[in-house]
């Protein structure tokens, strides 16, 4: 890897706390953009880059057809190493100072029904299996809390506070903020049950502090939950593109739609902005109107 490139990671790691998964992205586009860079000219320094240069990497991207939003991510990521590198003085000047980020436009997210969650959850109890245990408490957990897959795959056994009143799950979220969630009584059923019963027949190593296990008996990942869901979605025949965000939009919809304050949701959700939250009033409120055009003889 490009020093510089190292130095800068290094940079968001230490100092600027970011999250594992920010960093493996922005490896990644700054990889892709130092190949696209040296085409042609492998001894090209950062500092001889031209503006022009990174115009021609984002048109490249807009040619090969990618999304406004991995473009526009891929363009803050070359944006914030040149930035780096500026202040840090391993450039004379940044040649994406005046480069603006592309728009994107923020699209409203999918939301299941209330009918579509529970026929989505039913879908591990038809299988007798310990993994569909397993499978059936981690669902319930991310519908009762809203948590983000890698926060769900992170927890530890210790997060989870069986003895308290209300039953917990402390969970760590983004820049490290930490917030504690109370579970209602069937997802604290269904943990109940895999962690007495089911997690020991998984788990080889006693020293395992994952909560959630693979059938290897170690944490289960990102990628392997997402398969997970993707499956007991075909199982359930949901015509909507399921991603393990859909249930935490689908959380959010519900509680706001079901009464909770705004703010209380952004709580749960560990939102470091209200506005972040507040694309859900949209949703619901969108919602809402189709239900009264479908209702309403004059709609």
């Amino acid at each position: 890897m490009d020093e510089s490139i190292a130095q800068f990671l290094n940079f968001l790691t230490v100092e600027k706390n970011a999250s594992q998964n920010t960093i493996s992205a922005y490896r990644n586009d700054l990889a892709q953009f130092d190949k696209f860079a040296r085409a042609g000219n492998s001894s090209i320094t950062w500092d001889s880059v031209v503006g022009a240069c990174v115009v021609g990497f984002l048109e490249d991207m807009r040619a090969r057809s990618y999304k406004d939003a991995t473009v526009a991510r891929k363009v803050a990521a070359v944006k914030s190493f040149f930035g780096f590198l500026a202040n840090e003085g391993q450039i004379s000047s940044d040649p994406t100072e005046h480069l603006k980020s592309p728009q994107v436009g923020k699209t409203l997210p999918r939301a299941l029904t209330v009918e579509e969650v529970d026929e989505l959850l039913e879908q591990p109890a038809r299988r007798n299996t310990p993994e569909a245990q397993r499978d059936k408490a981690m669902l319930e957990v991310l519908y009762a809390t809203g948590l983000r897959v890698t926060e769900l795959v992170t927890l530890d056994i210790t997060d989870i506070a069986l003895e308290s009143d209300p039953v917990t799950v402390r969970c760590t979220g983004k820049g490290e903020r930490e917030r504690i969630l109370p579970l209602p009584q069937r997802p604290v059923d269904e943990l109940r049950q895999y962690l007495f019963k089911v997690r020991p027949r998984l788990v080889r190593n006693r020293r395992e502090a994952a909560l959630f296990v693979n059938r290897r008996g170690e944490r289960l990942t990102r990628q392997g939950f997402w398969l997970i869901l993707k499956n007991y979605a075909k199982e359930a025949k949901l015509d909507k593109t399921i991603t393990p965000h859909t249930l935490r939009h689908t959380y959010a919809t519900h509680m706001l739609s079901g009464g909770m304050p705004l703010r209380n949701v952004q709580d749960a959700l560990g939102h470091a902005s209200i506005s972040t939250t507040q694309i859900y009033t949209q949703l619901t409120t969108s919602q809402k109107r189709a239900e009264y055009d479908k209702a309403h003889p004059r709609a």
